[in-house]
C-alpha cells in the first residue's frame, strides 16, 4: 500500500518537474538580453533571486529524490525477503560445464551397404 503510494508520488512529481522546467524562461530570453541590457547581466538576472515557478521545481525535485530513495529501499527489502526464502544469491551460483563422456555418445551399429559392387551397372565403354 505504501509502496503504491510513492510510485504514485514519485510518478506525479517526475511529471511536474518535467511541465515546469519547460515553463521557465532561460536567462538570457528577454529581448533586451540581446543588446545588453543592464538588468540581464546582474548575478541573479532581470527577475531576482528566484520566482515562484523556480521554488516549485527546486520543492517538486527534492520530492523527487526522496520518493527516488524510497523506492530504493523498498527494492532492497524485497530483495532481502528472496534471499532469506532460500532462494540462492545469482553472484554465488557457478555456471558448470558438463563435458559429455565417449561412454555417453550413441555409437550408430556398421550396416550393410544396401547394393553390392557387382550390383551396379556399368557404364558403357565408348
Amino acid at each position: 500500500m505504501l509502496e503504491t503510494v510513492v510510485v504514485v508520488v514519485h510518478l506525479l512529481g517526475a511529471i511536474c518537474v518535467v511541465a515546469l522546467v519547460l515553463l521557465q524562461q532561460g536567462k538570457g530570453a528577454d529581448a533586451g538580453a540581446s543588446f545588453g541590457a543592464g538588468a540581464s547581466g546582474t548575478v541573479f538576472g532581470s527577475q531576482g533571486s528566484s520566482t515562484f515557478l523556480s521554488r516549485a521545481t527546486a520543492i517538486l525535485a527534492a520530492t523527487f529524490f526522496l520518493t527516488s530513495l524510497g523506492l530504493a529501499f523498498f527494492a532492497k527489502e524485497k530483495a532481502d525477503a528472496l534471499t532469506q526464502v532460500g532462494l540462492p544469491d545469482p553472484a554465488v551460483l557457478e555456471v558448470q560445464q558438463v563435458k559429455p563422456a565417449v561412454e555417453d555418445v550413441p555409437v550408430l551399429e556398421e550396416q550393410k551397404p544396401a547394393v553390392e559392387a557387382a550390383d551396379v551397372p556399368q557404364a558403357p565403354e565408348q
